[in-house]
């Protein structure tokens, strides 16, 4: 394993368009072969939400969704689709915030995000658009098993979407779902700094962070590469496939902008 002073993250190339009939573990362990690389010990393999949702066939047509009166007057209040707001709706335990720019949500997984994470961009077909998937840890955790059935090697596996933080403008990498992988390390009351204090409020989130390293690699466009391999953090990959990142979720009753 490599010191995490030297991570690696390099994104697999030659992917093909994926979707429910493709064999996603497979074309990733070929392009892994392709790149003249093998699967190496604490290796963590991060992929885009978009392909994990694809291949489980959460595209839906706006145009099969049927808004009630509520929710078209919502939308029209709001400036936006009717459509798009019944099915963020659908997809959400709960609305934080409407504007016109974004609807805040807390997804039914537990995530707080902007339109509950749907979005139309790299899908195909007109009119259509792409939910997260029904549960990202159990699919993470599934893609791991297929990884190992299929090569031997059992990389941690990290599902990662491009979300917004609340003070800050822009998108960063975060983890979604998660198996393999140690989502938190708590330094509290065992960490010390450069002075000896022991650390009092630390708590690094690891997944996150390996999703935002990804992302960079991985792209936001048409770089067409939703697969990357992180290499140097095996100090963190456990061989459980642990409890997920919803583990990183911080509590409802400890909500500090309620």
């Amino acid at each position: 394993m490599m010191d995490p002073a030297q991570l690696r993250a390099f994104a697999l190339p030659g992917l093909p368009m994926l979707g429910p009939e493709c064999d996603l573990a497979a074309e990733i362990c070929e392009a892994m072969h392709r790149s003249r690389e093998a699967w190496q010990a604490g290796d963590i393999c991060v992929v885009a939400q978009k392909v994990i949702s694809k291949c489980e066939g959460r595209t839906i047509a706006l145009d099969s969704v049927q808004p009630d009166a509520r929710a078209s007057a919502e939308a029209t209040r709001l400036g936006r689709d009717p459509r798009m707001l019944a099915l963020i709706e659908r997809e959400s335990s709960e609305i934080l915030r409407a504007t016109r720019a974004a609807v805040i949500t807390r997804h039914r997984t537990g995530h707080v995000l902007a339109n509950a994470g749907i979005d139309a961009s790299n899908v195909a077909g007109k009119g259509e658009v792409l939910l997260w998937p029904q549960d990202p840890d159990a699919s993470a955790r599934t893609l791991r098993a297929a990884i190992a059935c299929s090569s031997g090697a059992s990389p941690a596996v990290v599902i990662a979407d491009s979300m917004g933080r609340a003070w800050r403008i822009g998108t960063v990498g975060t983890a979604i779902g998660c198996a393999g992988l140690q989502v938190l390390e708590d330094r509290r009351g065992t960490g010390r700094d450069l002075y000896g204090r022991t650390l009092q409020a630390t708590i690094i989130a690891v997944a996150d962070s390996i999703a935002a390293l990804a992302g960079l690699a991985m792209g936001e466009g048409d770089e067409g590469t939703p697969v990357v391999v992180v290499r140097g953090a095996g100090r963190w990959v456990t061989p459980e496939d642990g409890p997920g990142a919803a583990s990183g979720l911080r509590p409802i009753e400890q909500d500090l902008f309620r």
